[in-house]
């Protein structure tokens, strides 16, 4: 009976994370560190920054580094209660005195970031797994998907994945982490992001192997294409979560 009880209040909960839609406001940011720089920056964060963007009311997501060793950059992905927040949030956690301090003695001996690179972002409401597995699952690596569609082609993407393409990720051993599309500051055409997870790069890539040559996979992707092409082009790239990432 205690077993039958546990397991429904355990459903009763993943049910309602389920049905709660994510309204919040995501930004993924993009540092290229200076030359041996690096690891001073990753240190800031680890120290100082994640912990004041807590307290300034900002949520932190993920924290990652390329798994190829020759790209010197940080990744990272915030989220804010809601658009109209962000700046505000982001105002109040770079004029905190707390953070200019850090920023100031970190940088002492020069400029830790050579670039930013910034994207806004918003949950792929029907294509978010119904739980969304950024609990800690073991060593694994990431992969960070960008989709570019052809001109009135997101619906088209999406009715893909919804219905087909995660499920077939599933199966060829791929874990669906979480999926946004961008928001375009000229209010232009979203791309689709999305994370994946696999034990490693090799795995990744012999499941897409297997994904591309699934039988079911080329028959929907004919069909849906059949109006014309929906993809333009797709950016991948893997990454390593950083220790103290709350995705891992």
């Amino acid at each position: 009976m205690k077993n039958l009880l546990f397991s429904f209040l355990t459903y009763l909960i993943i049910w309602q994370v389920a049905s709660a839609q994510d309204t919040r406001y995501y930004e993924m940011r993009t540092y290229t560190a200076h030359e041996e720089k690096r690891n001073e920056l990753i240190k800031r964060f680890q120290d100082h920054t994640l912990k004041l963007f807590e307290k300034n009311g900002i949520e932190n997501v993920a924290y990652f580094i390329p798994t190829d060793q020759k790209n010197n950059t940080l990744t990272f992905i915030l989220a804010y209660p809601d658009q109209a927040s962000r700046d505000l949030l982001w105002n109040k956690f770079i004029n905190d005195p707390e953070w200019q301090a850090a920023y100031k003695a970190s940088e002492a001996n020069g400029p830790l970031v050579a670039n930013v690179n910034q994207v806004f972002m918003e949950i792929a409401q029907e294509l978010n797994p119904e739980i969304i597995r950024w609990q800690n699952e073991g060593k694994r690596i990431f992969e960070l998907r960008t989709y570019y569609m052809h001109p009135g082609r997101v619906d088209a993407i999406n009715a893909r994945f919804r219905d087909y393409t995660r499920e077939l990720f599933q199966k060829q051993g791929m874990t669906n982490v979480m999926y946004w599309y961008t928001v375009e500051k000229d209010g232009g055409q979203p791309r689709l992001v999305y994370l994946l997870a696999h034990k490693n790069e090799k795995a990744a890539k012999k499941s897409f192997d297997k994904f591309r040559e699934d039988p079911v996979w080329v028959m929907v992707r004919d069909k849906s294409e059949e109006t014309g092409p929906i993809v333009q082009k797709v950016e991948s790239e893997y990454l390593t979560p950083l220790p103290f990432s709350p995705m891992k």
